[in-house]
């Protein structure tokens, strides 16, 4: 099969299991790759370590199939509905998050379909599917395969879909039918996620400090959150939008047709004072099968109990107690962290019985009427 045909039909089968958008590009090094580097150089990649360990990874595709040379970029919108605002006790849910399905699982078993197709079209051919964690800059190759531009955010950008969709690609050592690279950057003079972001963790336009970002401190930071960070989290229980909100190329972004992508109202807003009483099993229920499941019991505790310091939510005070007797670090400090917050007697009676305890011994029960020390 000449290499125009499989082009059209490896993008004709992608938009078929509902990719939007499908590019071809030459598997080459990342242009981007030096920026990455100094990135990681910088400290920017805060916790992150496994980016720095796998750092020569990103180098070249190579690294993730053997004998490349082509890579079929794809994109698959997440755009819904909005569901309600969070109100007091409730915490607000990255977009990405609401759908009761890990996108990884849903693309991953795309992309294997895609890879069925294209070795019925070419037996002898090599193909490999990855989504998000492989050591590879998407971004880069998206931006070469034609979908889109880098935002001053960091973010790929579409004329079409803004900016609401997940990246995928289909490697191979077949020859294929390139696009032409998207040269040109329509964010002009606009700032509106550098200015909108409440951490100012974009220390210049493309360029992201993750340390200060919301996302990072709620599902890649591990243990307790730093002095002084708290605060930033504000609604936020998992991950953050808001440089995708506020930028105008999502304004009209095209929504999607994935029904597993809707919003589930118990997923967001998330219920915060129901979590503690979650154990491991019953965690696992709920969240193995979505994004949230990043994050593991203790961080996403963790940030519920930020969240409800953040509002001083009263309501939660039991539910805070209980956590204050949690087998996780990260939890107490942040159930103690958040009745601090909360100018009540009841909340300053719980925090005192536990400081005389100490801090290694169990506070009250949730529901339970604490006794002056």
């Amino acid at each position: 099969m000449d290499k125009r045909t499989l082009t059209l039909e490896l993008k004709d089968a992608a938009r078929g299991l509902g990719f939007q958008l499908a590019g071809v590009c030459a598997a080459t090094e990342p242009p981007g790759i030096d920026r990455f580097h100094e990135w990681i150089r910088r400290g920017y990649a805060a916790g992150m370590s496994f980016l720095n360990d796998r750092a020569a990874a990103y180098e070249h595709p190579n690294s993730i199939l053997d004998g490349v040379r082509f890579l079929v970029m794809l994109g698959m919108s997440y755009r819904t509905d909005d569901p309600p605002e969070p109100g007091s006790g409730e915490g607000r849910v990255s977009r990405y998050a609401w759908g009761r399905v890990d996108y990884h699982d849903l693309i991953h078993a795309k992309l294997k379909q895609l890879a069925v197709r294209a070795r019925e079209l070419c037996p002898a051919a090599k193909f490999r599917g990855v989504v998000d964690t492989a050591p590879l800059l998407e971004r880069d190759f998206a931006r070469l395969a034609g979908l889109g531009w880098i935002g001053k955010n960091t973010l790929l950008l579409n004329r079409e879909l803004g900016s609401w969709f997940f990246l995928a690609a289909l490697l191979t050592d077949q020859e294929l039918e390139c696009d032409a690279p998207f040269e040109t950057d329509h964010c002009g003079s606009c700032r509106a996620c550098l200015d909108a972001c409440p951490t100012r963790a974009f220390v210049e336009p493309h360029v992201l400090d993750a340390s200060r970002c919301i996302s990072y401190l709620t599902i890649e930071h591990r243990g307790s959150l730093p002095d002084g960070r708290q605060p930033d989290l504000a609604n936020w229980v998992f991950g953050c939008d808001i440089c995708q909100e506020v930028c105008p190329w999502n304004r009209k972004a095209a929504a999607s047709d994935e029904p597993l992508f809707a919003p589930d109202r118990s997923l967001t807003p998330l219920d915060l004072v129901s979590l503690f009483a979650c154990d491991e099993p019953r965690f696992r229920e709920m969240f193995r099968h979505t994004p949230m499941w990043r994050t593991k019991r203790r961080g996403l505790l963790r940030n519920a109990a930020v969240v409800l310091g953040n509002q001083q939510f009263t309501g939660a005070i039991d539910a805070l107690a209980t956590g204050l007797n949690d087998s996780e670090p990260s939890v107490r400090e942040a159930c103690e962290w958040a009745l601090g917050r909360m100018d009540n007697p009841r909340a300053k009676q719980i925090l005192r019985q536990t400081l005389s305890k100490g801090a290694d011994a169990p506070a009250v029960s949730s529901g339970s009427q604490p006794s002056e020390p």
